[in-house]
Parts: structure tokens; sequence; C-alpha cells
């Protein structure tokens, strides 16, 4: 249970926290490098076309082609990355990016540890008692888009979402959230919200026991 409790503190903290650890950065340039090393061994085994990075690859590159519609990806240059012009919209990309890494962590956390004894903020009791008692007819179990986006609905989390500005840190930072609990992470049964919204909807459906098939399944498949 430390470390899923590890894990799951570390879905609460901003970069920022982990500070400029020398050792800290020497890990994440050996990581990277034995990425992209076993990356390079895959494309030069098997034939690209057919390969499949993310539960995600689809959104992703759709979003980067309408982002980057001239971009020459044969041959990029340092500036198509490093230059003032390009960081704007190279930060969006990014930003998706960390949403989906967040939320693969998440996924592979539920699906690994009961999800009843998970703990994702300092301050779970609060946010869930707060959401219960702002939308206690809401199903959570399984979220329609219009549940977040819908005009009425956005009025209501609103005023919910800000009253968690400065106790939840980037509060209204995008975040990939599960429309229906039981299943995966996929390109339908994914909606973007805020870091907020995901935390009290994932705190509910752990302690309602919600994301407890999720848990089932991989246990029952181990």
């Amino acid at each position: 249970m430390e470390g899923a409790s590890a894990a799951a503190h570390a879905l609460s903290l901003p970069a920022e926290a982990y500070g400029n650890d020398p050792r800290l950065e020497v890990m994440w340039a050996m990581k990277a490098y034995n990425h992209a090393e076993v990356y390079f061994n895959l494309i030069s085994s098997v034939d690209p076309k057919f390969l499949k990075l993310t539960k995600l690859d689809d959104k992703i590159y759709s979003t980067f082609r309408e982002t980057f519609k001239e971009l020459d990806i044969k041959l990029l240059k340092p500036d198509d990355l490093k230059s003032d012009e390009a960081k704007e919209p190279r930060l969006e990309v990014m930003w998706a990016m960390k949403a989906y890494n967040h939320a693969e962590v998440y996924f592979n956390l539920i699906s690994s540890v009961d999800p009843k004894f998970l703990k994702l903020t300092k301050l779970d009791d609060k946010i869930y008692s707060t959401f219960r008692e702002t939308f206690k007819e809401l199903d959570i179990k399984l979220l329609k888009p219009d549940d977040l986006k819908s005009d009425e609905a956005k009025e209501t989390w609103r005023p919910f979402c800000n009253q968690f500005e400065g106790l939840i840190e980037d509060f209204n930072y995008g975040t990939l959230l599960r429309l229906d609990c039981e299943k995966d992470y996929t390109e339908e049964n994914t909606i973007f919200a805020t870091r907020v919204q995901f935390f009290a909807v994932e705190i509910a459906r752990n302690r309602e026991g919600y994301n407890n098939t999720v848990f089932m399944s991989k246990s029952s498949k181990s």
C-alpha cells in the first residue's frame, strides 16, 4: 500500500514540487535514452504503419495535424520545437500528452490497488462531501458529456470548482476523465475535465464502489 499511496500522492503534485535534484535529472536522461533505444529497435523490426503507441493515437494524430498542418516531420529543424513561435502551439500538445500520462498512471493505480483505499489528495473528505452536496443525483457510473459541458452543468460546476482555487494545485488544468467508469480510457470513453472535476468524480467513484469493476477485472486476470 505504501507504493500505491506514493503514486496517488504524486498525482496531486505539480512538477515544481520535485525541484531540480541532479540525481533525478540523470535518472530522467537515462529513462529518455532507454525509451528512445527501445522505440528505434521497434520501428527497425516491425512495419511502423501497424504500430499503435497509445490508446489515443487517433486523437493525438488529428489534434497534432490540426495544430501543425505545414510541419515537415520528415526532417525537423531545432526551431520547429524551440523557437518562441513554435512553443505556443507545442504547449497545447504537451499538455495533452501530460493529461494522457496522468490518466495512464491513474488507471494503472485503480487496476492494481483496491480503489476504496486510495487517497488522491489531502482534501478528499472535503471534495467528496461538497461534491455530493452539490451533485446529489449525478450518475458517476456512466457520465454523459452534457453532465460537464452543457450550459446548465457549467453554471453548477463553476462555483464548485472555484471554491478549491488555492487549495488544489492547478485546480483548473485540463485532465482526462472516463465517461463509463467500468471501461478504460479510449477516444470514445474520454472527456476533458478540469483537475478538480477529475478528483471529485474519481474520489466519489472510489468511495461508492464504482471503480471496483476495473480492479476486480484486472485482479481476476492476474
